[in-house]
């Protein structure tokens, strides 16, 4: 008798999430289902992306409201991102660390767009109070992190490297995008950040 009993504790423990850890795998779940449904995706549907019952998700959050804000949260969050640029060779030729710190931005903005523009466009209530939340202090560590990739040439910068890296990421970040021309790949666009929009049998 002693033996289903301990088979059924097992079963019961057998997750082992912490609420914290719960809500981070329901978050990683949820940002994807945003960005295609914006605030219009259910509760249900998240959970059975998440392969649990829709009563989980309440067990770690109040409502759909603070699920949509904790998302967006995770969107604007730099940490990732920060991650990414520090693991960036030092070492490398300054084009080459540019080329690498704008595929992981622009990864790291993509993210981001998808997240509050399917939350601007769609239908359903906006959490507006995060839309800004975040936003200045996740800029300002990422300026930091690629002013330290910078840093080995200051001596060869026009401006100090944390001025130089405002510009760059000022320019990713309002880079235009059409549909009838294509995004600019990394190295082109370190390529015009460095040496200006001529080409070089420009007189």
């Amino acid at each position: 008798m002693t033996e289903p009993q301990e088979n059924k504790t097992t079963r019961r423990r057998a997750p082992g999430m912490s609420p914290e850890q719960r809500r981070e795998m329901i978050i990683q779940t949820a940002i994807p289902l945003i960005a295609e449904y914006g605030a219009t995706v259910t509760t249900a549907k998240i959970a059975r992306a998440a392969g649990i019952g829709e009563g989980t998700i309440f067990r770690v959050f109040a409502d759909k409201d603070e699920l949509l804000q904790a998302c967006v949260a995770k969107a604007l969050s730099p940490e990732h991102a920060v991650r990414e640029l520090d693991a960036i060779d030092v070492s490398q030729p300054l084009p080459d660390r540019l080329a690498e710190a704008a595929e992981a931005l622009q990864a790291h903005l993509s993210r981001m767009g998808a997240i509050l523009g399917s939350l601007g466009h769609g239908g359903g209530k906006h959490p507006g109070t995060v839309r800004g939340a975040g936003r200045a202090e996740s800029t300002t560590r990422i300026r930091a992190a690629l002013a330290e990739l910078l840093e080995p040439d200051r001596a060869a910068l026009r401006r100090p490297p944390e001025q130089i890296a405002g510009l760059f990421f000022g320019l990713l970040f309002t880079q235009p995008r059409t549909e009838d021309e294509p995004d600019l790949t990394p190295q082109e666009l370190v390529e015009i950040f460095l040496h200006g929009a001529l080409s070089g049998s420009a007189g």
